[in-house]
């Protein structure tokens, strides 16, 4: 028997009831106070701002639920308002413990505009699958989801910025902090760390086949869930790498995962196999 994605299993044993995992949302916002289930978690308090309107059942404030998807995905994108234009643009991040960090030249516009104070809503998404109906109106996808609205701090402890710095290193390949050479003081000052706060946050998330009409059911059409995953392909050394360098331990962990969500122990091969009862 395989097991579900850990995103999936959290939101299990929050008691989320299956017909409302459809889709994930996560919304995170300063000064908010939180509150702990009987678990000892503690979730994201329900604001305004957070609150799932549509479909309120597929939403989660379940804080293990967020942080197992932040930390599965590799990218985010991160919007702004730079001088009354929107703006939106892909980052690579990493979450450690209550804060997700954002890195670029200490030059980088984003994060000229995030440090000044400017508010950001920052999205993850996780693609597990393409849901197939018979009629076009109901095509959709599978998937897991995180939005983070709040602002950035700026990091400018030396020691801080490495330790985030190694920790985006991890992030791509767990140990690859300890195989690579930290960055020098010069390389530390032309680089721009920022840090938000995870504070508030709301999730949702599809899983499940097609939702087609009754009357479609008999259409000779097929349906179905064509599941995606993210696969580890094999290593390509740098050309000018020394013939005697062989793959290290992290480079060598990664290749033999069967797929991305198993490189931190992960097993995303398991799809919920519930119906969501929303398109």
């Amino acid at each position: 028997m395989t097991s579900q994605p850990r995103s999936l299993r959290a939101s299990a044993a929050r008691g989320l009831p299956e017909t409302g995992l459809s889709e994930i949302f996560i919304l995170v916002l300063y000064n908010v106070p939180v509150k702990t289930d009987a678990s000892g978690m503690s979730n994201f308090t329900v604001t305004d701002r957070s609150r799932v309107r549509r479909r309120a059942e597929r939403g989660s404030f379940d804080r293990e639920l967020v942080y197992a998807i932040l930390d599965e995905g590799l990218v985010c994108h991160v919007s702004f308002v730079h001088e009354a234009h929107p703006v939106v643009l892909p980052m690579a991040y990493v979450r450690l413990a209550d804060q997700l960090y954002l890195h670029g030249s200490a030059k980088n516009r984003m994060l000229d505009v995030l440090a000044a104070g400017a508010p950001t809503c920052i999205a993850v998404t996780l693609l597990d699958g393409l849901v197939l109906a018979r009629s076009q109106f109901h095509h959709s996808v599978n998937y897991r989801s995180v939005v983070i609205f709040g602002s950035a701090q700026t990091v400018t402890d030396p020691e801080q910025k490495q330790r985030v710095l190694g920790a985006l290193c991890d992030h791509s390949a767990p140990g690859r902090s300890r195989e690579s050479r930290p960055g020098t003081r010069q390389e530390l000052a032309g680089t721009r760390v920022l840090g938000v706060p995870i504070v508030e946050a709301s999730a949702k998330c599809r899983t499940g086949p097609p939702l087609d009409s009754a009357d479609d059911l008999e259409l000779p059409h097929w349906a179905g869930v064509v599941p995606l995953t993210l696969r580890v392909g094999t290593p390509q050394p740098d050309p000018s790498l020394r013939a005697d360098i062989l793959p290290s331990s992290a480079v060598a962990s990664l290749h033999s995962a069967s797929h991305w969500g198993a490189r931190s122990g992960n097993n995303t091969d398991a799809k919920p196999q519930h119906e969501s009862r929303h398109k």
